[in-house]
């Protein structure tokens, strides 16, 4: 038997949901189908009410009848969507956890060459070739390479010996500077006044005071009495 029919090919989560799709489709027709003819027998039965009774009798066993086969139909077709929603939510779950299981399969990939000693490892070796490249900067800049020898202690000695220059500069300008001080009043008394107040000077020199004058009409005033007196 395996020699003419081969082995059996595996179902597959779509194409079970495509079969239930199909079937679903089909018993979806078959109920419009049936309702049809429950909705003739009826129309058969209320035309034969009255004209003959047996013919309506006969119209509503049918249609009980094809009332059973649609409940029927509609209890399987309520089964078959079961089963799809179920079958499409485990598929679902199925993709994602391939999907996991390939991003697990990808991180051990990664991390397969890789620990935490390699890791300190190399953090160490980076700081060794760093601290070499700032070694090799320091040896590539130093001046003695160029034969000049710079010493900071003497630099700072030459430094400080322009200072004190500096300083003894400062100190003999504020010493000389007070030999100027005692023509300062001299100065000052030879400026020369403002022009109003020196007019104004003359103007009270060349007018006699008013104590002086009343003085004088006294005296004139007194010698004329003695006078008339005599």
């Amino acid at each position: 038997m395996k020699l003419f029919f081969g082995k059996k090919k595996e179902t597959t989560p779509k194409d079970a949901i495509i079969g239930l799709r199909e079937n679903l489709s089909m018993l979806e027709k078959r109920q419009a189908h049936l309702q049809n003819q429950i909705d003739q027998a009826v129309q058969t039965a209320r035309a034969n009410v009255t004209k003959n009774r047996k013919a309506a009798i006969a119209a509503l066993k049918r249609k009980q009848q094809l009332e059973a086969q649609l409940d029927k139909l509609t209890a399987s077709r309520m089964t078959l969507e079961a089963q799809a929603m179920a079958i499409e939510g485990a598929n679902v779950n199925l993709e994602t956890m391939k999907a996991m299981q390939k991003g697990a399969e990808a991180l051990k990939g990664i991390h397969k060459d890789l620990s935490i000693d390699k890791v300190d490892q190399t953090m160490d070796d980076i700081r060794d070739q760093m601290d070499l490249a700032n070694d090799i900067s320091d040896a590539i800049s130093r001046p003695e390479i160029f034969g000049v020898n710079l010493d900071d202690d003497e630099l700072n000695a030459e430094l400080e010996i322009l200072e004190q220059e500096e300083l003894d500069k400062q100190l003999l300008k504020a010493a000389k500077a007070p030999e100027f001080l005692p023509n300062a009043p001299t100065a000052a008394i030879h400026q020369p006044q403002p022009q109003p107040q020196r007019q104004q000077q003359q103007q009270q020199q060349q007018q006699p005071s008013t104590a002086n004058t009343e003085s004088e009409d006294e005296l004139e005033e007194l010698s004329r009495a003695m006078r008339i007196a005599s």
